[in-house]
């Protein structure tokens, strides 16, 4: 890629930063790594210059740095939480049995001194005094030599020497499908410091939040390696491996042992790549002329499926431009590695030897944190929900669009689980910080299935193109700015006109739920009285359809008082009569149908099935 390219990308995009507000502020980081990379006992030694820019009014007397390499260790908390959680991940455990008894033990506490990760760091310095610098766990704390001061800058420098850990989570070596170095989370990467204060969370299970910056990166190895991950490669011509330029030819002489490899990558919050010498690399070009790589092993049945897999991903990518906003970046990589499915500034690793539908559908669903989590990038650690559940809604979205198969309701799979969280009693706020869920299964659904449905369920709440139109708003407002809750809240609101406070805050931050139903339908004469019910604790404007015998059908719609709002008849075909409003106050309401109660045959609550509305036997009367 040109350089010209890159300079031009951050400039704008630092201009979309600086339009938010006048009070907008981030912070800032550049960095420049030269790693080597010793294939033979898979440990690193790197140098890392740290260009840092306080653009906040505090004073700073300390940074915090992410070790994470350092929880593959035996004793860490990553390991501790491992032994304390009722379901531990599948991948991080081992089967055995004591005393006659099926027991799961961390794979993390059995780990040898060479199989564990570690990242140990030397010789810091702050503008070239010596910093005093202490590892805690997965974080390293540094008493800075001197203050930095609001709207300046300040380089920081150390060495760092690694080690890849076994594959357990995420990062490591050798995983389950072969892949010999999956290298996501293994450099010394300062902490975000915003608003709400430094965010130094350990590593203990979850995700990530980092702070928006570039990287210049040279990565020293065997020459036998292909590598695929973040940034654009700048030296393709003297790397090849399927890089080089249309009819360049790439002969390394035989003496060389090892190559360079040169990334650059603008504004971005994370780096990551992955190796191996038996890697396939195709190159597509996707949507906005749009590089995307693929890197995979060369074995026959992964080759065919991801052979399959390219022209499929150009239609999401595109899919997702449409219906989201543009990727801004020139390039994506789809890297086989990891242990499932994670995503990375401009690349995921994922695992690739299963299925056609299985890699499509994990493929779709990381692509789809680019746009929520690497382009948006709310603080993951703190609101799982709104980069896994937002990637969800997408996804699902998307994959309706590609099937030859296509449902009404691509997210009803979403309701039935999150139905089961709830009736399970083990639902906890979203709210709750993503390390400290009592166990994963409440986490995970909470996260990527409420999360959706939180998207899902404003189509019944404000119509299905004041949704669309809200997505593409908050991406618009806040993409390269690290939104909260209350963003995603204001974009609806100020698509839609209505006050959706109250939204937030019942979906969100309580366990409160929805449950509507019909008390009675009596006979008045040649009306009908139609009676309902909240039960649930969570307000919801509510539409009804009613069928007739004679096979024609009407619909009513009861706005919801605190909403000031009325939404548009999402089926025009039908005769909508809006209703007078109703409080959160009153439990009960009535209104009257200006037909014989003989004449209905059904009345529904919610025939669209986008309400969340937890126990749904009443919500249908029949006759």
């Amino acid at each position: 890629m040109k350089k010209i390219l890159l300079l031009s990308l951050v400039t704008l995009n630092f201009g979309s930063i600086m339009a938010q507000s006048s009070t907008y502020w981030q912070q800032h980081v550049d960095y420049k790594m030269d790693v080597v990379m010793d294939v033979k006992n898979y440990q690193y030694k790197g140098t890392q210059e740290l260009v840092y820019t306080n653009n906040s009014s505090d004073t700073l007397r300390k940074v915090y740095y992410h070790l994470f390499n350092n929880a593959f260790q035996p004793g860490s908390e990553m390991d501790a939480r491992l032994h304390t959680i009722k379901d531990p991940d599948a991948r991080m455990v081992n089967k055995v049995t004591v005393d006659g008894k099926d027991a799961k033990v961390s794979r993390i506490e059995g780990l040898k001194p060479n199989q564990i990760g570690f990242l140990k760091i030397a010789n810091f310095k702050q503008d070239g005094l010596v910093a005093e610098a202490k590892t805690v766990g997965t974080i390293l704390e540094v008493t800075l030599a001197k203050p930095i001061l609001p709207n300046t800058k300040s380089t920081f420098t150390l060495n760092f020497d690694g080690q890849v850990p076994v594959q357990i989570r995420r990062s490591g070596r050798n995983n389950s499908e072969g892949v010999e170095l999956s290298m996501t989370q293994w450099y010394p990467k300062l902490a975000e410091f915003d608003f709400e204060g430094w965010h130094a969370d350990p590593y203990i299970a979850r995700e990530f939040h980092g702070v928006w910056g570039s990287f210049d990166v040279n990565i020293t190895i065997d020459k036998d390696y292909v590598l695929g991950g973040t940034g654009y490669l700048q030296n393709p011509n003297e790397i090849g491996h399927g890089y080089q330029e249309e009819g360049v030819v790439v002969n390394t002489p035989k003496k060389t042992k090892t190559l360079t490899w040169h990334f650059v990558a603008p504004m971005v919050h994370d780096f990551a790549w992955a190796a191996d010498k038996n890697y396939m690399h195709d190159l597509v070009k996707g949507p906005n002329d749009v590089a995307i790589h693929f890197l995979y092993k060369n074995y026959p049945k992964t080759v065919e499926n991801w052979k399959k897999l390219q022209p499929m991903m150009v239609k999401v990518m595109d899919y997702f431009n449409k219906n989201v906003g543009n990727y801004p970046y020139k390039q994506y990589s789809f890297i086989q590695g990891g242990d499932g499915g994670m995503e990375y500034a401009m690349c995921t690793l994922m695992l690739g030897n299963g299925t056609l539908e299985g890699i499509f559908g994990t493929a779709t669903h990381e692509l789809g944190h680019s746009w929520f989590q690497h382009v948006l990038a709310s603080n993951e650690s703190k609101h799982p929900w709104m980069d896994e559940g937002f990637t969800t809604y997408i996804s699902d979205l998307a994959e309706n669009e590609m099937s030859d198969k296509k449902v009404a309701n691509p997210f009803a799979g979403n309701y039935k689980a999150y139905y089961s969280l709830v009736n399970s009693g083990k639902e906890q706020p979203q709210t709750t910080h993503g390390d400290r869920y009592d166990e994963n299964r409440p986490y995970s659904i909470s996260s990527y299935v409420k999360g959706s449905i939180f998207l899902s369920q404003l189509i019944y709440v404000i119509g299905e193109d004041k949704l669309q139109e809200t997505v593409k708003r908050y991406f618009h407002d806040f993409k390269f700015k690290h939104p909260t809750p209350n963003d995603i809240k204001r974009s609806a609101e100020r698509v839609s006109g209505a006050n959706l406070d109250w939204y937030l805050v019942d979906w969100t931050e309580t366990t409160n739920t929805i449950d509507y139903g019909i008390k009675a339908v009596t006979e008045n004469g040649n009306q009908t009285t139609v009676s309902l019910e909240r039960i649930g604790r969570m307000p919801m404007p509510i539409d009804l359809l009613v069928e007739y015998t004679d096979g024609t059908m009407e619909s009513f719609y009861v706005p919801l008082r605190m909403m000031n709002y009325e939404k548009a008849n999402p089926n025009p075909a039908v005769k909508r009569t809006v209703l007078n409003d109703w409080t959160w106050a009153h439990s009960n309401y009535d209104f009257t149908i200006a037909k014989a109660k003989g004449t209905i045959k059904k009345i529904t609550i919610d025939p669209s099935g986008l309400m969340a509305d937890v126990k749904q036997d009443n919500n249908v009367f029949k006759q």
